[in-house]
């Protein structure tokens, strides 16, 4: 009799521990179910925020009354305004940049005679930033940058350095030397730090209207700079919004274009980039 109550109890024992063992995993699951949850609503709330802010820029954009073929500068009011926001318990950090100010690749990347003078560009670009030459074959226009690494001697390192000086636009953008950084100048022909570095400075004050002005610079004088590929206005930029919001980071980034005919705004492409302490804010 003994014997059957000790039986019966060890069993008992082992429903117990089994039903510990399905409630401990229910729980688990419960918890990584709500732990996930919390993560979707954290992002969903990320890019909502960090669309918040894009529409804030498109609003600056708007507002600076730019003209579909008049100069685009640094001295402009969506150059200047550079703005960090505390939202909701987040930081918005917002940047707009023009896209014209970058080397456009898709100028020796499409089809059709080579551009010489944009390939005479490119080559000083890679000197410059102490790359090694990258023929760029012409296969056609490219919408994304890592597309690049389909071509020979392109890696993710290349890119990285890459990155900052090169757009993929229309094949008809001009680089607009009105914000065009230094080093994009020092691709110009017969273009000298010294020069370059005097010209950023000198366009800060009094922008150029048109590239005859810029070409015709004292500054210039002798140097055989073609104006071929050059321009004063741009209909490409680029909206950069970085979020920060309990501990946990976003990355926004916009690429907008403005009609030349009804003066409207679309975008052309959006990324949502995870964001590292080390890239971030950019």
């Amino acid at each position: 009799m003994s014997r059957q109550r000790g039986v019966a109890l060890i069993s008992v024992l082992l429903v117990l521990s089994l039903a510990l063992l399905l409630v401990g995993g229910m729980l688990r699951s419960h918890r990584l179910l709500l732990h996930s949850s919390a993560q979707q609503l954290q992002q969903i709330e990320l890019r909502q925020l960090g669309l918040a802010g894009e529409a804030w820029a498109l609003a600056v954009l708007e507002g600076s009354a730019l003209k579909p073929s008049g100069p685009v500068d640094l001295s402009q009011d969506w150059a200047r305004l550079k703005p960090a926001f505390d939202v909701a318990d987040a930081q918005l950090h917002i940047d707009i940049e023009d896209l014209s100010g970058r080397l456009n690749l898709n100028a020796l990347l499409a089809q059709g005679q080579i551009d010489r003078v944009t390939l005479g560009r490119w080559t000083r670009l890679l000197e410059l930033l102490d790359l090694p030459s990258l023929p760029l074959p012409q296969v056609g226009a490219v919408q994304e940058l890592s597309q690049l690494r389909l071509m020979p001697g392109v890696d993710a390192q290349v890119l990285r350095r890459l990155e900052p000086w090169v757009a993929l636009l229309p094949r008809e953008a001009r680089l607009n030397i009105n914000t065009a950084p230094q080093l994009l100048l020092m691709t110009l022909e017969g273009m000298e730090a010294g020069p370059a570095e005097a010209l950023v400075r000198q366009r800060a004050l009094n922008p150029y209207a048109s590239v005859q002005a810029f070409t015709s610079d004292p500054l210039l004088s002798g140097s055989g700079l073609s104006s071929h590929g050059l321009g004063v206005s741009s209909r490409w930029f680029r909206i950069s919004v970085s979020v920060i919001h309990a501990g946990s980071r976003l990355r926004l980034a916009s690429d907008i274009e403005r009609d030349p005919v009804s003066g409207r705004w679309t975008i052309r492409q959006r990324r949502f980039l995870p964001s590292t302490s080390s890239e971030f804010p950019r």
